[in-house]
């Protein structure tokens, strides 16, 4: 079933309406598009998120299949009064195209960098990742490697003290990937400093943002699975 909701994940941040039955029985399939575009009206073709050659090809489909309109009205009949059981997942509104698919699903993080509620907000905004809002890396990476971005509550100065040196505390959430312009021991050295300290702190400046904008992908909002009533 992991491996299930991976996929799911994968194909909803693309765009695409995913659902989990029984593969027990195929006819299920059948059914369950005759409840949703019952759902959506009588002249609904397609379910939601699909792509317009899909809707297409189904257009194509069901006038082949008006040859034998017996088997269609029961398969109606029948989704109407109790649909098969199933889970819906709602594609990403709006979908992850291209290079931000690639980066965010297309490669395997080498670290992690934590990152604090500025740098979040900043990079919502547009903005690439300067070190000031870097508050900890992990792992073992080289440049122009993907690593997972970290949300984390930075601890002040003065209190790290008390909690034998530690840099966040509270529960750390993932919110995307990067493409880092710097290795894990050089993110290590400049975290936290201003973009203008860099050369000082590593003899060189390859870039003043440790990863820039257009290489940092997040995590959609989530889809919710869907499960219909089965009360007849």
């Amino acid at each position: 079933m992991f491996t299930k909701l991976i996929a799911a994940r994968l194909a909803t941040s693309a765009g695409v309406t995913t659902i989990i039955t029984r593969s027990s029985n195929p006819g299920n399939i059948a059914n369950i598009v005759c409840y949703l575009q019952l759902q959506k009206g009588p002249n609904s073709h397609s379910l939601p998120g699909t792509p317009p050659q899909i809707v297409k090809t189904n257009q194509v489909i069901e006038n082949a299949l008006e040859q034998q309109p017996v088997q269609i009205n029961t398969a109606l009949a029948a989704a109407a009064v109790k649909p098969p059981l199933h889970t819906r997942f709602i594609p990403s509104d709006p979908p992850i195209r291209d290079r931000y698919f690639w980066i965010l699903h297309g490669l395997a993080p080498h670290g992690t960098i934590y990152i604090d509620a500025g740098a979040q907000r900043a990079l919502a905004n547009k903005s690439g990742l300067l070190p000031v809002g870097v508050v900890d890396v992990e792992g073992n990476f080289a440049q122009q490697e993907a690593v997972r971005l970290v949300v984390v509550n930075r601890l002040p100065a003065a209190s790290r003290v008390s909690t034998g040196g530690k840099l966040w505390d509270g529960a750390p959430v993932e919110v995307g990937r990067a493409l880092v312009n710097y290795s894990a021991a050089e993110i290590a050295r400049i975290k936290g400093v201003q973009s203008t300290e860099i050369m000082g702190l590593l003899g060189y400046a390859d870039s003043e943002y440790v990863a820039l904008r257009q290489n940092i992908s997040f995590f959609k909002r989530e889809s919710r699975p869907v499960t219909p009533s089965l009360d007849a």
